[in-house]
């Protein structure tokens, strides 16, 4: 006899959602309390790759060098930073993100003391290497731990955290270095990384759980390929320039250098198919859509980032005659609209399809570089670049955080470190390749366009000297006029001071025209790269966020709920399957149960 159904109360109260908590125990802390570390962490990191820059004319007079022994101040950090993040995300898998996190943060902190104590060009780029250390052994860690920490329907909301941490120090370093090299010295802006650090490093031992390790084979062979073909890649792009894209020394020349390090990660990528799951970098990661995709457009947007703020802060100093600090004031509004985006954008990412969100801070990118290139003209009032910028501001908001989210999501926690190491990696190659590619782009088209404005200009000129003044920007190098100012074009002492003044103010106009118009066309460039990163969100997949449900919550994560939510035993799981994982979710292992130890929890009797 079936016993009926007891009948509904009406006057009950629906059952309350259960609260999701940590994936890994965390000793009754909430899964929020890891962020401070990580953010300060990643914060300093940030602010590190700009901050200098605002300091190179000070370094230059302090240390009596030449601006390209004051160029690898910043070169020697991104190189060094760039060519590690594969292996160091390998490492947080190995040993544990909280560890390597850890000598991260000390390296870093340490390394930014003995900077400010240097007392030669030569030592100072020596640290700031050991400084990209540092830097390359935190960043994996962030997102990784993020990732194995946080339940699906929380991380999209920690990421957008992440996230704004990147649009804050936007702000902070060109701003904060300004104000220390204009108040207290150069020195300081290394020196204030050390109280941060210290903070930072206490936290870190207090709040960051010890995650399970994954013993495995060392891939020495793995990591000595990904070393020498990431910085030879990495040297080549980045320094091209510098040797005018020729020769380095004897027969070595720059794409000598750029050719033979993408012939030696040609053998990295098949020594990794060789070694299988026990690869440096799992080519397994690649077989996800959306990671694959993610890639890309975190290449791009890193191109488009350099893209914007490079030329654009020469025309603002050059061409609109603004201060250092003036000009990074001018990237306020948007850096603050980004930060405040950013949250909000993460945990919309959680409600839905995060390719939608990738995609519309691309369009926002887009339209505000190529208003951009519209606006840029010698007579540009500077309240002018304020909108493009908010809306600049909006974009960068809308990608950071949901753009992590989706190249994390269904990573296990086997690969977790690994799939941040890659993304961060990819990231720092198309900043490194947008740098070459916009300065390479910016000469070129000065060499064109300083000329055809002079060849405008020269009507203004009493008609005798119209040819002379002509020939004169014709013959002069186009990186005398690099700066914006008219000082390339010299006058014989017989032109009349009167007709001379008049000559300075037409070619400086020429040079400010031509100048304005070389910035337009290569912010086009990355415009166009944006329209890349714009198709690459569009071809994720559109897979809604991980459910809300008591499953999803993943309040209580057990060894055998894990097996099933894996489909442990039966090769059944996303997995194994090839099937794109809901986005937010992370692909669980029957070792998923593990204690905040490391250890494996003790299984159920009678379960597989």
């Amino acid at each position: 006899m079936t016993t009926p159904a007891p009948a509904a109360d009406p006057g009950a109260q629906p059952a309350a959602a259960p609260v999701p908590r940590a994936l890994v125990d965390l000793h009754g802390r909430s899964p929020w309390s890891i962020l401070p570390p990580l953010c300060l962490g990643f914060f300093m990191i940030m602010v590190d790759t700009t901050i200098v820059n605002i300091a190179v004319p000070t370094l230059v007079s302090s240390f009596d060098a030449s601006l390209t022994a004051v160029g690898w101040v910043n070169s020697a950090y991104l190189l060094t930073f760039a060519v590690l993040l594969l292996v160091t995300g390998r490492l947080g898998d190995t040993f544990g993100p909280r560890p390597v996190f850890v000598v991260g943060l000390v390296v870093f902190t340490l390394s930014s003391l003995w900077c400010g104590l240097s007392g030669t060009i030569e030592m100072l780029v020596v640290a700031r290497a050991v400084q990209g250390v540092g830097g390359a052994l935190m960043t994996p860690q962030t997102m990784s731990m993020i990732t194995r920490v946080f339940p699906p329907q929380q991380r999209g909301a920690a990421m957008g955290i992440w996230g704004a941490v990147a649009g804050v120090a936007t702000i902070t370093g060109p701003v904060l270095g300004g104000l220390l090299v204009e108040t207290v010295g150069w020195e300081w802006i290394f020196f204030v990384n050390i109280p941060v650090g210290v903070v930072a490093l206490v936290l870190a031992v207090r709040r960051l759980p010890a995650l399970e390790r994954h013993t495995r084979s060392f891939d020495g062979v793995g990591v000595v390929l990904s070393v020498v073909g990431m910085f030879l890649l990495v040297f080549g792009i980045q320094e091209g320039a510098t040797y005018d894209w020729g020769t380095i020394t004897g027969p070595v020349t720059v794409w000598s250098v750029i050719v033979a390090g993408l012939l030696v990660l040609v053998g990295f990528v098949l020594w990794q198919r060789h070694r299988g799951p026990d690869a440096l970098l799992p080519l397994t990661l690649f077989h996800r859509r959306n990671f694959s995709l993610s890639n890309v457009a975190g290449a791009a947007v890193s191109f488009a980032m350099i893209g914007i703020f490079f030329p654009l802060t020469l025309f603002l100093q050059s061409v609109l005659g603004l201060s250092p600090l003036g000009a990074s004031l001018v990237n306020l509004p948007g850096s603050v609209i980004s930060g405040v985006v950013a949250p909000f954008a993460g945990r919309l990412s959680d409600r839905v399809p995060g390719k939608w969100v990738v995609a519309s801070g691309f369009t926002f990118l887009t339209i505000s570089v190529v208003w951009l290139s519209v606006l840029v003209e010698p007579g540009l009032a500077t309240w002018q670049v304020l909108p493009p910028m908010v809306v600049f501001g909006l974009g960068t908001g809308c990608l950071f955080s949901p753009l992590a989210n989706l190249a994390t999501a269904g990573l296990d926690h086997r690969t977790a470190g690994a799939g941040a190491g890659a993304f961060n990696t990819t990231r720092q190659i198309g900043g490194v390749i947008g740098s070459a590619a916009i300065v390479a782009m910016l000469t070129s088209r000065l060499a064109s366009t300083i000329p055809a404005a002079a060849q405008d200009a020269a009507a203004a000129l009493p008609e005798a000297f119209r040819q002379p003044f002509v020939d004169g920007f014709a013959q002069a190098d186009a990186s005398a006029f690099s700066g914006g100012a008219g000082g390339g074009l010299t006058l014989p002492d017989t032109v009349p001071a009167d007709v001379a003044a008049q000559v300075q103010q037409v070619a400086l106009d020429a040079v400010h025209t031509g100048f304005a118009t070389a910035v337009g066309q290569t912010l086009l460039l990355a415009a166009a790269v944006l329209v890349l990163g714009l198709v690459a969100a569009l071809a994720m997949r559109g897979t809604r966020p991980h459910a809300h449900g008591p499953v999803a919550a993943a309040a209580d994560v057990t060894p055998s709920t894990a097996a099933t939510a894996a489909g442990a035993g039966t090769g059944a799981g996303p997995a194994a399957s090839g099937e794109e994982p809901a986005e937010g979710s992370a692909v669980l292992s029957p070792s998923a149960g593990a204690s905040s130890t490391g250890r494996p929890a003790p299984r159920r009797a009678g379960r597989a």
